[in-house]
């Protein structure tokens, strides 16, 4: 087992301590009292401070600690160092563990006495790279012990693993496809600037790895074109997967799909929070579904589409399962799609972590986006983005399709007369409520629809669906929606209203304009509701405060000049908001004690706000099925992973209020499903409010 967790160690220089690590780690088992837990003694034993407690006798300073704390950690996750009282210290200061000290007559632990951790620490923040070295090195550990205890109880399990195909085949079935796309594409302008976009990747992927940008305009291919250059980099430089981290799981669906395409589904994981292994049809389901499981665990796989929650959290996170993967982000090539998405709140640390990747674990990181953000200021001296296209103003200009006015204050009276102006028209708000109420008005039209998270996402599929229809025949459609079809939803309207918001926001909406550039020009239209319940609120009201200045200033304000400003702006608003939960201070407080709080920062590093609770809906007969099949035997399983696309998030107030009002209900103890959905889901709505009279509204029966 010490020789897996250093193979993987070695990856950044650290397999000595991986070594070390997996020697010590489970020390404690040689005492008399484990040995008779293993004989079937019911009896608890702390096997893991034990391996601590000999690493602080056997080593000094870094070193120590280091192994301290991801010996101690390596089943209960890594520990706050904390006081006397609680916490690591606590742990390593116990009086009397059992006699351990027989491992000696098998185990030498290595002298560690001459080494260090090599690290260049990201603006001289010290504390944080040592916090991420031990948590990869963590990473390496845990990961190693799982491993090397699945190959001795589940060999046949084990040897599932690292089923997928080298990357010079990957390569191949990558150029066999593009060129086959290439060759038959309609020779135009804009392809002609596309084919240019994928020659540029592959000629900047011949750069050693670094952060870099991708700045590529909507319909622009950088999809395809970001995977060219992964490619052509990992292997020039012999790294070792590629990752896309993206906001949203709509963009993830549909780029996997992209991917399991071209490479074959064995090669490409989808792993977010709706995750469920897609099969491949030459596999049987079941065996299928098992390798893709198993590299879900830890990222042992060729090509990871994952969300920026789910990558993101990993990075900061204390917990076994979470953090089991990490070591496999060394020597990679990450690609952040739509990486303005970044949650300002966390934006520095999200940097700091990836700066890390990228100084100290050989990685590649590629932030992909049409808006790209000015992180001036924010990052590294030595770590600054290299920009890939030689000429993104260029290709602004070639991609332009649509020109922006701003209507400047609006009430929905006015505004709803001018939606229905338009055969076929989008109008995106900053609120639920607005959407409900701007459709309210507009609903006896013809062709009215209304999207919003407020619908479970196999309701807002089936209704984009048929939006799409009608626009390609050319029907009457109005649509009132929420920001949440602003990123990954490939739809095309010829008129764009948008509440005004950040200008990335109202680049998104013009993405759904004049898409496919049928019109010499599509029409975005920003607005200022004057309704109360159409203002941004919160956050949404300072972005937008910063949108109407950009507006203002600039005669285009969609332009890359323009949205430089608006994210310099922005960030400077900000300020210690980039950081609000205090995260990199809190590495460097007791540095020189390496006393670092990885379970608080665990607990404060959350992308979404934990304040809210799923609501299964059952809309449809699959549904209705599986939590009637989860009713009747108690056991959600795999089960419940498919009810992912029948839930509602909502705040704890509204949770509560369902409760009061008796209706929902909670199947196996934890998970909770709307029963009075006659009442309560609207097939135009979705959800609806029981604080509300919702008697105007066509209701979906169950």
């Amino acid at each position: 087992m010490a020789n897996i967790a250093s193979e993987f160690s070695k990856e950044f220089n650290a397999a000595e301590f991986g070594y070390a690590a997996g020697l010590l780690h489970d020390v404690g088992k040689y005492s008399h009292e484990f040995q008779r837990r293993l004989d079937g003694k019911n009896i608890r034993v702390d096997h893991s401070t034990a391996g601590a407690q000999e690493a602080r006798k056997l080593y000094n300073g870094a070193q120590s600690r280091i192994l301290e704390y991801i010996i101690t950690g390596h089943h209960g996750g890594l520990l706050n160092y904390g006081t006397k009282e609680c916490g690591l210290d606590e742990r390593l200061s116990r009086p009397f563990l059992p006699d351990y000290s027989a491992y000696k007559n098998e185990i030498s632990a290595p002298d560690l006495s001459k080494l260090r951790p090599g690290l260049t620490p990201i603006n001289n923040k010290m504390g944080f790279a040592i916090s991420f070295y031990t948590r990869m090195l963590f990473s390496c550990l845990v990961d190693a012990d799982f491993l090397d205890t699945e190959r001795f109880l589940s060999p046949d399990k084990f040897s599932l693993r690292g089923q997928y195909e080298p990357f010079d085949e990957l390569f191949l079935k990558f150029d066999n496809y593009m060129k086959a796309k290439l060759s038959t594409s309609e020779e135009n302008s804009i392809n002609r600037y596309r084919r240019e976009i994928y020659e540029q990747c592959i000629e900047k992927a011949e750069l050693p790895p670094q952060i870099f940008s991708l700045t590529v305009p909507t319909g622009g291919g950088k999809t395809l074109s970001s995977m060219a250059f992964a490619l052509n980099h990992l292997r020039k430089y012999k790294l070792n997967r590629i990752l896309y981290v993206i906001p949203y799981t709509s963009i993830i669906e549909q780029n996997a799909d992209v991917f399991r395409e071209i490479f074959g589904n064995k090669n490409v994981l989808e792993h977010h929070s709706n995750y469920e292994p897609k099969n491949e049809k030459s596999e049987s389901t079941d065996l299928s579904r098992e390798k893709l499981k198993l590299s879900s665990e830890n990222w042992d796989i060729s090509i990871i589409v994952t969300t920026n929650v789910q990558f993101f959290e990993s990075l900061f996170s204390n917990k076994v399962s979470r953090c089991r993967k990490l070591h496999n982000l060394a020597k990679s090539v990450i690609i952040l799609d739509e990486a303005q998405m970044l949650p300002t709140g966390f934006l520095k640390p999200c940097l700091s972590a990836l700066s890390e990747l990228v100084v100290n674990y050989g990685s590649t990181v590629v932030i992909c986006t049409a808006t790209q953000p000015n992180l001036n200021g924010l990052l590294d001296k030595n770590v600054k983005p290299v920009e890939i296209m030689r000429s993104p103003q260029e290709l602004y200009e070639a991609f332009r399709r649509v020109h922006v006015t701003d209507l400047g204050d609006i009430d929905d009276s006015d505004l709803s007369a001018r939606l229905n102006v338009h055969k076929q028209v989008l109008c995106i708000v900053n609120t639920r409520k607005h959407a409900q109420k701007l459709y309210e008005r507009l609903s006896e039209s013809e062709g009215c629809y209304h999207l919003s998270a407020r619908m479970c996402p196999v309701h807002r599929r089936m209704k984009l669906k048929k939006i799409k229809n009608l626009l390609k025949e050319g029907t009457e459609c109005r649509v009132i929606s929420t920001q949440l079809i602003e990123a990954g939803v490939d739809i095309d309207f010829p008129a764009v209203y948008r509440a005004i918001s950040g200008v990335d926001s109202v680049c998104q909406a013009s993405g759904r304009c004049n898409r496919e550039g049928k019109l010499d020009s599509g029409e975005v239209y920003v607005f200022r509701s004057t309704e109360d319940y159409g203002k941004a609120t919160h956050w949404q009201s300072r972005v937008a405060e910063i949108g109407r200045m950009i507006f203002d200033e600039w005669d285009d304000p969609l332009s890359l000049p323009a949205v430089n400003r608006y994210f310099e702006k922005l960030y400077s608003y900000e300020g210690d908001g980039l950081d609000k939960k205090k995260i990199l201070p809190s590495f460097e407080e007791r540095l020189r004690e390496i006393a670092f709080p990885f379970e608080d920062v665990a607990d404060a590093f959350n992308l979404i706000d934990n304040d809210t609770r799923d609501i299964i809906i059952p809309y449809d007969d699959k549904a209705r099925s599986i939590i009637k099949h989860i009713q009747q035997t108690g056991f959600p399983g795999r089960y419940i992973r498919n009810l992912q696309g029948y839930t509602v998030n909502i705040y704890v107030e509204e949770f509560k209020a369902l409760e009061k009002s008796n209706t929902i209900s909670s199947i196996a103890d934890r998970f909770f499903v709307l029963k009075d959905a006659e009442n309560y889901y609207s097939e135009n709505i979705g959800l609806l409010n029981p604080k509300q009279n919702y008697d105007d509204y066509s209701l979906f029966i169950i």
